[in-house]
């Protein structure tokens, strides 16, 4: 009689009936502050079923806009897309008349963000391994350990002196970094653009300034995470492409001033 070989091993990825649909999800994807309170995609969804959901809904409502100004065929790109919650309701919110692309750095997570797309049939969602920047290349970052509890979303890929503690020290030493794909949105050279959401720990300017094409051609809405941002550059860099922005969250939420959206956007817009 054979013997069965027990090899044990952990299991921080598991399947999550959530409200956004069957997810992938790292059970350890959390930095606590107290007791109570806690961050992380991972954090949102094993406490309450979704990941912010009030930004989700205005997303959707602005591609809602977006294809009723301009027509089917609205296009979203997804900047830092962590395990696809955004990508996933984007996805399914503009079947047959739109499609997402997302990009995610990391590729742990990247393996559960496409697994999310595949489990949810998300046929109009491309998704890519690939850091996004200023320039086409590549990007040497840091590795992870996905079985200590640490928030994974919060990972910068470039080290500085204002870098966050996610739960577990960072190695940013040469050997301990991996190479992986570096993309600009320019370098897609894409036939159209709605709206980009660039949440990437940091590099938001370098996906601007790989953008800029794009962004003068297509004037698409942005939503643009500010935490660990340059603001003054950042408001500079959207007055300068004469875009009006409102304060959502932690994100500022930039259209056009040419987009009809404003006219019916109930935020009060930063002043310039």
């Amino acid at each position: 009689m054979n013997e069965l070989r027990v090899i044990r091993r952990p299991a921080p990825f598991v399947i999550v009936a959530s409200g956004h649909g069957t997810l992938i999800v790292n059970r350890n994807d959390y930095q606590m502050i107290d007791d109570q309170r806690g961050y992380g995609v991972g954090f949102q969804i094993f406490n309450s079923s979704y990941f912010d959901p009030e930004e989700m809904d205005l997303v959707l409502s602005l591609l809602n806009l977006r294809k009723q100004h301009f027509g089917d065929g609205v296009f979203g790109i997804d900047c830092g897309a962590n395990i696809g919650v955004h990508t996933i309701e984007w996805a399914r919110h503009m079947v047959n008349w739109g499609k997402v692309i997302a990009f995610e750095a990391q590729e742990r997570i990247f393996y559960a963000l496409a697994g999310n797309i595949a489990i949810n049939n998300c046929f109009n969602a491309q998704v890519i391994h690939a850091a996004v920047g200023a320039n086409e290349g590549t990007l040497a970052i840091p590795t992870v350990d996905y079985n200590q509890p640490s928030s994974f979303g919060s990972l910068e890929l470039k080290q500085s002196t204002r870098n966050e503690f996610i739960g577990q020290v960072i190695d940013y030493s040469p050997d301990q970094m991996k190479t992986i794909k570096m993309i600009s949105i320019d370098s897609l050279a894409l036939p159209r653009v709605d709206f980009i959401k660039i949440d990437v720990e940091g590099m938001e300017l370098d996906v601007l300034e790989g953008a800029k094409k794009t962004i003068e051609k297509f004037k698409p809405q942005m939503l643009i995470e500010t935490i660990k941002v340059d603001k003054q550059s950042l408001m500079q860099h959207l007055k300068d492409w004469d875009y009006k922005c409102y304060q959502v969250g932690i994100n500022i939420l930039a259209v056009h001033c040419s987009d009809p959206s404003n006219k019916v956007i109930q935020i009060t817009p930063i002043p310039t």
